[in-house]
């Protein structure tokens, strides 16, 4: 096969899987996750069933794999706002703030709980999950060591501190809710006798 036509081919999938990746959000986001049939989705992405079928089983694989390119967004979005601060508590305090606005954002866009049930169930979910954890982490051993953040706690115990307390930030009414929220956890993580640092 030319080398054009395979390309040509290949976008048009990515653009039909796009589609139907989106489409599904969307669908599941008004209706509910059981309001969302496979003919639905067809219908509304313009293709028909039988195509839909050789792209994904049914309506939850198809949640599955938009939750998996979301996350994988959104980590990307955590590491380059990482690598742009410059210090290690600046590289801190951006992915957690970073991380906050995601949660808010992703509450605010779809808000069906089933939706959400569904997708933070399974491996990928487990995997995203570690690599939010060390990603976190190597961020909070890294301002331990500069001295920005306490050496009091186990850092997994303040991984865990973090994640926990940053999820608040899913039902926050405001952007200025989650940065007032993001200044308590950071709060949290100085060292004994840093106020004001």
């Amino acid at each position: 096969m030319p080398k054009l036509w395979s390309e040509t081919i290949e976008t048009h999938r990515r653009e039909v899987n796009d589609a139907i990746l989106e489409t599904t959000a969307s669908l599941a986001g008004q209706h509910g996750l059981r309001g969302v049939t496979m003919s639905q989705i067809a219908e509304q992405v313009g293709i028909g069933r039988a195509t839909l079928y050789k792209y994904f089983n049914d309506v939850e694989a198809i949640l599955v794999a938009w939750h998996e390119r979301h996350v994988a967004a959104h980590l990307a979005l955590l590491v380059e706002l990482r690598d742009r601060a410059s210090t290690p508590l600046d590289r801190l305090r951006t992915v957690i703030e970073g991380y906050a606005l995601i949660l808010y954002e992703i509450a605010r866009e779809h808000g069906a709980r089933d939706v959400t049930a569904l997708v933070h169930e399974g491996h990928h979910h487990a995997r995203a999950e570690r690599n939010l954890h060390q990603l976190i982490l190597d961020l909070i051993v890294e301002a331990v060591s500069s001295g920005d953040v306490r050496d009091d706690i186990a850092a997994e115990e303040l991984v865990a501190y973090c994640t926990h307390s940053v999820s608040a930030a899913s039902v926050l009414p405001s952007t200025d809710a989650v940065h007032r929220l993001v200044g308590v956890v950071l709060a949290g993580l100085r060292p004994q006798g840093a106020v004001g640092r």
